[in-house]
């Protein structure tokens, strides 16, 4: 990847021409500003009431996608020509392709994206592919891929299985009460791991058509290549050993409780089919679900082979010459939001658009045991989630936003919003972590060892409790006024007090990175007795100040998650400046002191870049899936965030007198 240095260099160009162009009309006033917001808005409100935008992420779901139909044999059912197309729009300068936008490329995203077009037919010589592979060898070649891209290469035979870990199939058998299970997996791992314990166990190598191997992309030649599972050089080497032991057991026929474990498995991914055919509402588990049914032998027919890739289609964006794949999507988070956004800005509480969206969300809450009742044997089904349906992962973010949401809306029967809200408050009040935090699916997901194992190397094996997630929580029951037990809250607090840096500022699990995470505490701690947490606020504060840019923005790069004197460094974008303000103006209000110039130019940074149409651009990912190694732009954040901050900065200004009068 390119360095932080030529990141910024790269990148400032193409924003200051973005900017260049906004700036050409003059800056609507503050109160035109949110009335071009909602607007634009509103009119983006799905006939059925909720809101729903693109998640983008990199080309890796879309390459994996093209490799399961040519697995199957279905590439001619679907318009995958287009893939090709979007490939090469992707394919940047350098020839790799990116892992967050601005980064000048990532190996294993590139390597990926250069399978799949060689599976689309693209020869090898042709010019991009010659630049992909310059690029590819630059970095060192397959071999220093990530274990996902070398297990899907495997599949097609352009590498051997004997470099892919094994994962025994008798861990399914574990009973509840053992110490490890994989419910001690993230759900998304957990989704993941269980079907490709069948693929893992078969090592199957597909013929696919056309014909062809990758020698080119090894760096060190074809016939030099160890194919072996890298060392951390620390006592994570120990599982190195361990996977020996079973790649031995598996050469001699000795693994134990391999059939009833297999058996375990499919039953497994069979009762965790949704109705709507897809597996946890992400890419990864409905791919490699859909493998595991082909090592399976299941009819391409089947009915839940059906299904399956029906969901995969219904995460797919064609365009007139795209073709490309989303990792999720996220009607719920978006809607919920998009309501927060209009009624902090002024929409009224029963506008017909807020009721549709209301009652959209009420229809939408899990009322159904997942998996989260194994770990939590106490609490009642009551939560919210990401997606239109995902019965198994409701999720602790979302169901506080929606709260929140719909606490700040009036509905025909305010009786049943009432009772939704509370029985979503006490399933969330049993889903507290041990540490005192909240995690975003499970509880006490925290065996930090499953992360060295090596089929683990994006290090996310589990879900630990988060500032960002557990900051949510804290501010749905003060914003609400709702009660949960004062011992749950002063845990929670105290995690809290716990987690913020020694700078001041708070890490972002979900979103980049630090000003997420400072923003959501600060405006969480304002909202809950603030004078006990005046010390924390005021650091809180004073951080996102020192790193305001000099434009009035603020900005992130993903790269902060790789260095830490990266934090709150990077180009302005309209959602980041949006989470620095208000949080700002939450701890403001909180403590009846604003940073009045900071805050000022804040949002005039925000009106100067307004687009005519009343929203904003904004190419950076800004959201994060997993730390270092996965990151997503919302095509909302770039919207609804901005607008809460321009609403909130419109109602205190009246309040409390920051308004400049230039605004």
């Amino acid at each position: 990847m390119l360095t932080y240095k030529e990141y910024r260099r790269s990148v400032t160009e193409i924003a200051m021409q973005t900017r260049d162009r906004q700036t050409q009309k003059p800056a609507l006033s503050l109160n035109d500003a949110i009335t071009a917001s909602q607007n634009y808005l509103l009119s983006l409100q799905y006939p059925q009431g909720y809101w729903w935008a693109e998640l983008e992420s990199n080309i890796t779901l879309t390459a994996e996608t093209v490799l399961l139909h040519k697995i199957w044999g279905t590439d001619k059912t679907r318009p995958l020509h287009k893939v090709e197309a979007y490939l090469r729009q992707q394919q940047r300068e350098q020839g790799g392709w990116e892992l967050f936008y601005g980064d000048g490329g990532e190996i294993s995203t590139s390597v990926e994206a250069y399978m799949a077009l060689r599976l689309l037919g693209v020869p090898q010589d042709d010019p991009a592919l010659i630049r992909a592979k310059d690029f590819i060898l630059s970095k060192g070649g397959i071999s220093k891929t990530r274990i996902f891209t070398k297990f899907h290469l495997a599949l097609i035979g352009c590498y051997s299985w004997k470099g892919i870990p094994s994962i025994p199939p008798w861990i399914m058998l574990f009973p509840n009460s053992f110490p490890f299970t994989i419910y001690e997996m993230a759900s998304w791992a957990r989704e993941s791991t269980v079907p490709l314990i069948i693929v893992f166990n078969d090592k199957p190598v597909f013929a696919v058509d056309p014909i062809f191997n990758l020698d080119e992309l090894y760096a060190e030649g074809i016939e030099n290549v160890k194919y072996e599972l890298p060392k951390n050089n620390n006592w994570g080497d120990i599982f190195l050993g361990l996977d020996k032991v079973f790649k031995f057991a598996e050469q001699v026929d000795l693994v134990p409780f391999r059939k009833k474990g297999l058996q375990a498995a499919e039953r497994w991914m069979l009762n965790h089919q949704q109705e709507t055919g897809d597996w946890g509402g992400i890419m990864p588990p409905m791919v490699n679900s859909l493998l595991a049914f082909r090592v399976l032998n299941y009819d391409v027919n089947d009915p839940s082979v059906q299904r399956g890739f029906e969901a995969i289609d219904r995460f797919s964006i064609e365009e007139n010459e795209t073709y490309r794949v989303q990792a999720c999507v996220s009607p719920v988070w978006d809607t919920a939001w998009c309501v927060r956004a209009l009624t902090n800005s002024g929409l009224p509480k029963d506008h017909f658009s807020l009721v549709k969206a209301g009652k959209w969300l009420l229809e939408k809450q899990c009322l159904e045991y997942g998996d989260w009742a194994v770990k939590n044997k106490t609490g009642k089904p009551g939560g919210w989630a990401f997606e239109f349906t995902n019965r198994f992962y409701p999720d602790i973010d979302d169901s506080a936003v929606v709260v929140m949401a719909l606490n700040g809306i009036k509905l025909p029967d305010e009786a049943r919003k009432q009772a939704a809200i509370n029985r979503c408050v006490k399933w969330i009040e049993t889903m507290q972590c041990k540490e005192g935090g909240w995690a975003a699916f499970d509880v006490d997901n925290d065996q930090a060892w499953l992360n060295e194992v090596p089929y683990g190397d994006l290090k996310a094996m589990i879900d630990p409790n988060t500032a960002d997630v557990t900051a949510r929580v804290v501010e749905m029951v003060g914003s609400c006024d709702l009660e949960i037990s004062s011992k749950r809250l002063n845990k929670a607090l105290n995690y809290l007090y716990k987690e913020q840096e020694k700078d001041g500022s708070w890490f972002g699990r979900w979103g980049v990175n630090y000003i997420y995470g400072t923003s959501g505490v600060l405006s969480a701690l304002a909202v809950i007795n603030p004078e006990k947490h005046q010390p924390q606020i005021e650091q809180g504060i004073n951080w996102l100040l020192s790193c305001q840019n000099k434009d009035g923005g603020w900005g992130e790069t993903c790269w902060s998650y790789n260095d830490s004197n990266l934090k709150g460094k990077g180009i302005s974008t309209a959602s980041q400046t949006a989470w620095a303000l208000i949080g700002l103006l939450d701890a403001g209000e909180a403590l009846n002191h604003f940073e009045t110039d900071s805050i000022q130019r804040g949002i005039s940074y925000l009106l100067n870049t307004q687009t005519e149409e009343g929203t904003w651009e904004e190419s950076e990912f800004t959201g994060t899936g997993f730390p270092c190694h996965f990151y997503i732009r919302y095509h909302f954040y770039r919207h609804y965030f901005p607008l809460i901050a321009l609403g909130r900065y419109q109602n205190l200004s009246s309040e409390f007198g920051i308004r400049n009068s230039e605004l």
